[in-house]
């Protein structure tokens, strides 16, 4: 969850480790860090707060060394204090360390280290750590075959249980960087010359194209004109160098006030991405190249697995109500930190399926391999080309929505939806959905942006209705069916970026308890749109507002009211049913999004969240 940034070469270390911290701010914002290799020793500042703080501090320093590292930090040992903030020097000096992820054992390892003369000046496990590195240099010899220095990181790391992607400096290896990872994610930026590790490409991609994604075991040992990867074990790594396919500009604001309302106006021309050059020449079904699965094999599966984390796993709750409605085939939806875990029965022939935006959520990474353990076939859908979960799935869909810099996920989201909805497709016309239906659901998913940019030309009222509920503490949000979902998905959105309690329920179940909490001081949002079960939703309402509550209604074009049952109503396209929740959830996003604007909340970076969940 923090980021890392290490930097090898020509140019003043610092201004690129700078650099890269503002693009990787939203990995964690709880405190930033920079040490830097010069006149033979390790100068560093770290601070509390945002990057730009660190900034401020930097100036007080003259930073003129070519090899140094950085950290953004999200805080898991320790609080947010100077002294806990990232990089750690061990306390002979002889190393800066920056670290993402969790020590398990570093309290066992601190023991020892207190008895062996280490001193601690933080309550983290990353200093821990870096002692652990400092104990093995000082018993390595010195005139060892293979670097001191890397031999050093490795015999520290195969004492460590957790997960870890860290970079390591040492001012008697001047010149060079050693990056190790397990469990977190962690990059290679190839350049002329010049070497960047990163947690994200977008630390690195303003100064090459070029990157080398490490994979777990993976220890890599750069110097200003070549690096070399290896694992823990000393054995050689090739390298594949692969090319990242987008630009610096898709990173930046481009005049919007937030990235996260950027990505939601991006979303017509995300979804439009995800869907481009899968369907079949005649029309009639969805087709993706990466399964690695034919159609006698899904003819085969009798279960469908859906596994995700927050905002993914109501992507997959949504994937789970469309195969079952159209594709007729029993699908389940599960949070991939509970199934690792639960040990649930299976049988049969089940699929499954992992979403994650970034392809390095942990807990959906030990969910995968659960499910692989036990001899299934898994499957991704995953917007990050080089992730570990990519790597480690049979197969999958990349959603190619281009970076989400926004904590709170929009695009990554949607485009979720849209695969799912394909993915439905894909298996209903294997087995029993007509011809002329499929036509009609493809035409449905092609129309999916332009339907979305009708609702976004509804933002500014929208933002009116926003700022009429801003002032209040709490919501509910109800929805059926594929609905509910959605539901869910907008009230963790407004919790997650204004901090309002909000709940999301199936709109029948709000009498069987959640009804106690309506009174004027709490405003419904339903999802009602045209079907068999509108007049239900309409009872609904009627029960909320006759307890004077306040009511929000998103529906489709055409459906009629009472005369003064809703409070306010947002009108989206009449829509096949397949696309319906792409198309609703764009109104809940923009009234999130104006709602946190209205309270004067950090948009793009919510307390205490970061946008990669990389430690258990």
């Amino acid at each position: 969850m923090c980021g890392i940034v290490g930097y090898v070469g020509r140019q003043k270390a610092a201004t690129i480790l700078l650099e890269g911290l503002k693009r990787l701010e939203y990995r964690g914002y709880d405190s930033a860090g920079l040490a830097v290799l010069q006149n033979g020793r390790i100068d560093f500042a770290k601070k509390t707060g945002r990057v730009g703080n660190l900034v401020k501090e930097a100036k007080n320093h003259h930073f003129t060394g070519t090899t140094g590292i950085s950290h953004t930090r999200w805080a898991t040992h320790g609080g947010v204090t100077d002294a806990n903030a990232h990089p750690h020097l061990s306390s002979d000096d002889k190393f800066a360390l920056v670290h993402n992820g969790v020590i398990e054992n570093y309290s066992s390892i601190k023991k020892f280290l207190v008895s062996q003369g280490y001193t601690f000046k933080s309550e983290t496990d990353t200093e821990v750590l870096c002692n652990l590195i400092a104990y093995h240099y000082a018993k390595e010899p010195a005139d060892v075959g293979e670097s001191r220095f890397l031999e050093s990181v490795r015999k520290a790391l195969r004492h460590v249980e957790g997960t870890y992607g860290i970079a390591v400096i040492c001012p008697e290896a001047p010149g060079e960087l050693v990056a190790a990872r397990k469990g977190s994610p962690l990059i290679l930026g190839v350049g002329d010359n010049e070497f960047i590790v990163a947690s994200d490409v977008a630390a690195l991609i303003s100064h090459t194209q070029n990157v080398v994604y490490l994979k777990d075991g993976e220890v890599v040992h750069v110097t200003p004109k070549e690096f070399f990867i290896s694992t823990l074990d000393q054995e050689d790594v090739s390298p594949v160098v692969d090319r990242v396919t987008w630009d610096i500009e898709a990173a930046e604001l481009n005049g919007y006030a937030h990235f996260m309302e950027k990505e939601i106006f991006e979303q017509p021309a995300a979804l439009e991405n995800s869907m481009r050059g899968r369907f079949s020449e005649d029309g009639s079904t969805a087709k993706f190249g990466g399964l690695n699965l034919g159609p006698v094999e899904f003819r085969q599966i009798d279960r469908f697995v859906f596994l995700g984390c927050g905002t993914a796993w109501h992507a997959c709750l949504v994937a789970e109500h469309l195969l079952e409605r159209f594709a007729r085939v029993p699908a389940e939806a599960d949070y991939a930190s509970e199934f690792r875990y639960r040990n649930a029965p299976l049988s049969g022939n089940p699929l499954f399926f992992v979403f994650s935006q970034s392809g390095e959520t942990i807990d959906t990474l030990g969910a995968l391999r659960e499910a692989k353990r036990k001899g299934y076939k898994v499957l991704a859908v995953n917007n990050t080309v080089g992730s570990t979960i990519a790597r480690e799935t049979d197969g999958g869909i990349y959603q190619y929505v281009g970076p989400e810099i926004g904590v709170a996920s929009t695009k990554a989201f949607t485009s979720q939806l849209l695969i799912g909805a394909m993915l439905a497709l894909h298996v209903a016309r294997m087995r029993d959905m007509s011809f002329a239906d499929g036509v009609e659901y493809v035409n449905a998913l092609k129309g999916v942006p332009a339907l979305v940019r009708h609702v976004l030309e509804q933002a500014p009222r929208i933002k009116e209705i926003a700022h009429r509920y801003a002032h209040h503490t709490d919501f509910l949000f109800l929805g059926r069916l594929s609905l509910f979902p959605i539901a869910l998905e907008g009230a963790l959105k407004l919790k997650e970026i204004s901090y309002i309690h909000a709940e999301g329920y199936p709109a029948a179940e709000m009498k069987h308890g959640p009804i106690a909490l309506i009174s004027e001081k709490c405003p419904s949002v339903f999802f009602a749109p045209k079907g068999e079960i509108f007049n239900k939703l309409v009872s609904s309402i009627q029960e909320v507002k006759a307890r004077r509550g306040p009511a929000i209604v998103i529906t489709t074009e055409g459906c009629e009211f009472p005369p003064g049952l809703a409070d306010d109503i947002i009108t989206i396209p009449d829509c096949h049913e397949a696309v319906l929740p792409i198309v609703a959830t764009i109104p809940v996003q923009l009234l999130s999004y104006y709602i946190a604007c209205a309270r004067k909340c950090d948009v793009d970076k919510p307390r205490n969240l970061a946008k990669s969940v990389t430690v258990e």
